[in-house]
């Protein structure tokens, strides 16, 4: 496929109800126009696509969210470059771009170089950066592998977000939430720890508008079903 396939999958799949709720968060737009498909549909169509790190390349160029969108799916985590990362992230301007690129099965959390990145952005002074790096760390806690970093490496996390989370904006404190509910999936002594910090951070409110319900850690980490997952 090419570019102009892509626009055409777009134009034909346009939703009317995604392009007025894009209009109503122009905040977080990136300045980025949209076709308001929905994240579901354009994973499956870019499963279609395959992986294509040049087409990703030419589509991030785009001006259009779900050209951006199909980038990152598309991209060939074998290839992306530390340079690319780097690149990328200075123009998410903290949109709705952000999960993506970070999180959600991001395909960035596949390089090869992820734990290091992380580390690095999760120390950085941008919250972009920031929001992203924990972004990444909740994919690095998803990972079973016994390449997967040790239990040592998780509890350094937990601490410095106990230490740092009061001064974060919501958009990183968000991040640093996420990464928590991850890493207190993987095991008891982890489990402790992070359920420690997620009652100290409390019910993150992070819906001015109160349509959606504070995010809870605290209430994931001690369900059901991972207290029977981890034998507590």
């Amino acid at each position: 496929m090419n570019k102009s396939d892509i626009l055409k999958f777009l134009q034909e799949n346009k939703d009317a109800r995604g392009i007025a709720h894009w209009q109503q968060h122009k905040e977080k737009s990136g300045g980025l126009d949209s076709f308001g498909v929905g994240l579901t549909k354009l994973r499956k169509f870019s499963k279609k696509v395959g992986k294509d790190p040049e087409l990703a390349r030419q589509l991030w160029q785009s001006d259009i969210y779900e050209m951006k969108i199909i980038s990152l799916l598309i991209d060939d985590p074998k290839t992306i470059t530390v340079d690319q990362a780097e690149s990328q992230v200075e123009q998410l301007k903290g949109g709705y771009l952000t999960h993506v690129f970070s999180s959600c099965d991001a395909t960035l959390a596949k390089a090869p170089f992820v734990v290091e990145l992380a580390d690095k952005w999760i120390e950085s002074k941008d919250p972009v950066r920031r929001d992203c790096g924990y972004g990444l760390l909740y994919e690095i806690s998803k990972n079973t592998k016994k390449s997967a970093p040790d239990e040592s490496y998780f509890l350094a996390h937990i601490a410095h977000i106990e230490d740092t989370y009061a001064e974060q904006p919501i958009s990183v404190l968000m991040s640093m939430a996420a990464a928590l509910m991850g890493i207190g999936k993987r095991s008891k002594k982890l489990n402790a720890a992070a359920l420690k910090v997620a009652r100290a951070i409390g019910p993150i409110d992070f819906d001015p508008n109160g349509r959606c319900e504070p995010m809870d850690v605290t209430k994931h980490l001690t369900s059901t079903y991972i207290k029977e997952e981890l034998g507590i």
